[in-house]
């Protein structure tokens, strides 16, 4: 309720003044602790991600293994985070760039990714030296809880206050009143990007600080160069992965017309050999979607794709079993600009396109609204430096010969325009969670 999260509120701003106090380093080693702990439960966390979410089991592992990563990769940072001594043109001054924490800092996570998300904010934030409060999805619940419950005891274990890594379970009213609330230093958000639009205006209306992380609407290209044996397996993993439910899955596949044919040939192929059942048994690649509401919006874009001329050549129905199941889906034949396609429809859809042209085909990834993944597939490396390069993707991941999906935590992850602009996880991705003092 609105009381507990205020009661939460303050508790974490007060828990924050003890761990302000503490030197960058020690901090450091705690998050090492929290990786540990993490380390122990792997599997048991990743049941739960898998049960709670839908994804398949290795996929849940590897979640909570990121978060791991993530911590090991705090614990580095947690000694070499600093600012320059510039020369000053006083004489007898320094000039000094000190970086602070910026205070509590606000996360609020998805449904897909309902650890990994939480880990890359929270494992930098506290470093930095910030306190965190975490509201999952309403739908995520009991990996919340468990999370927390995890770093609550490595926290008290170092005789701080568990309140540093405070949780609030609740729907839109909890968002909003984060969204709004001053104490908020910094408020990092995943999510839709309708629903990020919302929470960037209220954040902006107080003049605080959001991090966004919004939708995906992501392109492989593919040459006539390429290697088919790296597309066909990447092209499947991307757009499948987590039954489309990511915000890096590929929703757009551009071919070359002179293989166009051969591709989508081979990739029907591949799309019939995919294991699909429950998430839990070991064989299985695919599993269900998350809502009975997604199945909807899978259902609609199918019939929207017909209607805008696309064809089904692989999938587009609901599966005949207990659970959120759906066939994942290939459609042909679309424009590139079909409205459809420029939609992201959280599922296992994927829109296989014809070009012709290198400069057409890398206008036509940089068309759609989001700006978070994009991969080319070609062995010219002329087109791979333009592809990199300043008219090349206009996206936040800009990838060569791997899929759309999946990213390093040493880099920022993040993407542009409906995409949110924000970055989390590596790089210098730390100084969002800051505050510069010159």
């Amino acid at each position: 309720s609105l009381e507990d999260y205020e009661e939460t509120v303050k508790k974490a701003k007060e828990a924050w003044k003890v761990w302000a106090d503490i030197p960058a380093p020690k901090r450091g080693e705690i998050v090492r602790q929290i990786g540990d702990a993490l380390r122990q439960k792997i599997k048991v966390l990743g049941s739960l991600v898998s049960l709670e979410m839908g994804k398949i089991f290795v996929e849940g592992v590897g979640e909570v293994q990121e978060y791991v990563d993530v911590c090991d990769y705090a614990v580095g940072l947690s000694r070499m985070i600093g600012g320059p001594i510039l020369p000053s043109e006083r004489p007898g001054h320094a000039l000094i760039e000190q970086w602070n924490p910026v205070g509590l800092v606000g996360i609020i996570t998805a449904f897909n990714f309902p650890v990994a998300v939480y880990g890359w904010n929270s494992a930098i934030a506290m470093i930095c030296g910030n306190a965190c409060l975490w509201k999952g999805a309403p739908t995520t619940s009991l990996i919340s809880v468990a999370v927390t419950k995890i770093i609550a005891k490595v926290l008290e274990d170092n005789k701080v206050p568990g309140a540093i890594c405070s949780l609030v379970c609740g729907g839109a009213d909890i968002g909003t009143a984060m969204a709004r609330d001053e104490r908020m230093d910094l408020l990092s958000f995943t999510g839709s990007t309708k629903v990020g639009k919302q929470v960037a205006l209220m954040v902006q209306e107080r003049f605080g600080r959001s991090l966004l992380e919004l939708g995906g609407n992501n392109a492989i290209i593919v040459f006539e160069d390429a290697d088919l044996n790296l597309v066909i397996p990447s092209a499947l993993f991307a757009a499948v992965g987590t039954a489309g439910q990511r915000c890096t899955t590929a929703r757009r596949l551009f071919l070359h017309e002179s293989i166009h044919d051969e591709v989508v040939a081979k990739l029907v192929k591949a799309y019939a050999q995919v294991r699909i059942g429950d998430p839990w048994d070991s064989d299985t690649l695919y599993g269900p979607l998350h809502t009975k509401e997604a199945v909807k919006m899978f259902l609609d874009a199918v019939e929207q794709a017909k209607q805008q001329g696309g064809s089904v050549v692989h999938g587009g129905k609901v599966i005949d079993r207990p659970g959120n199941y759906v066939e994942p889906t290939i459609v042909t034949g679309l424009p590139h600009n079909a409205p459809i396609v420029h939609t992201e429809t959280f599922a296992p859809i994927l829109y296989v396109l014809k070009f012709k042209e290198e400069e057409e085909v890398f206008a036509w990834n940089n068309e759609v609204k989001q700006g978070l993944s994009s991969s080319i597939f070609t062995k010219d490396l002329g087109r791979i430096f333009r592809w990199l390069g300043p008219k090349g993707s206009d996206c936040g991941i800009v990838n060569v010969n791997i899929p759309t999906s999946g990213a390093e935590i040493g880099g920022a992850f993040g993407g542009e325009k409906h995409t949110g602009g924000g970055r989390e996880s590596g790089s210098d991705s730390w100084k969002l969670y800051m505050r510069r003092s010159t």
